[in-house]
């Protein structure tokens, strides 16, 4: 069972900033673009950030310049660091690890952490 285990979620005010994250097991950080997706309640989850093992990225437009993704091979840990956040950036956010091993794709999920932002 791999776990990724996702932490720093929480309640703070419209504006204000919150750190996630998510560590991951070695052996699949190592090989996977790392990313994290958001599902508010009664949406479908979406794509926030993704870094691949290079260290590219791609962003939400809805969060560009605000959001940045980074990782720390070393630590094997994903962070998300949220700044002037909106009250719509509340959902429940989940850390992947995503990998080709051909012919499939392989997709690991944490449980998710919650960000609600007040206005």
């Amino acid at each position: 069972q791999v776990q990724l285990v996702e932490s720093g979620g929480g309640l703070v005010q419209s504006g204000g900033s919150l750190n996630l994250s998510c560590v991951a097991p070695r052996s699949i950080f190592s090989i996977s673009t790392m990313g994290w997706y958001r599902q508010a309640p009664g949406k479908q989850r979406e794509l926030v950030a993704v870094i691949t093992r290079g260290g590219s990225t791609n962003y939400a437009d809805s969060v560009k310049g605000r959001f940045t993704i980074s990782r720390d091979n070393a630590k094997s840990t994903v962070y998300l660091q949220m700044n002037t956040l909106k009250p719509e950036d509340t959902a429940v956010y989940h850390c992947n690890a995503h990998f080709s091993a051909d012919p499939q794709n392989i997709n690991y999920w944490g449980q998710g952490t919650q960000v609600t932002v007040s206005s």
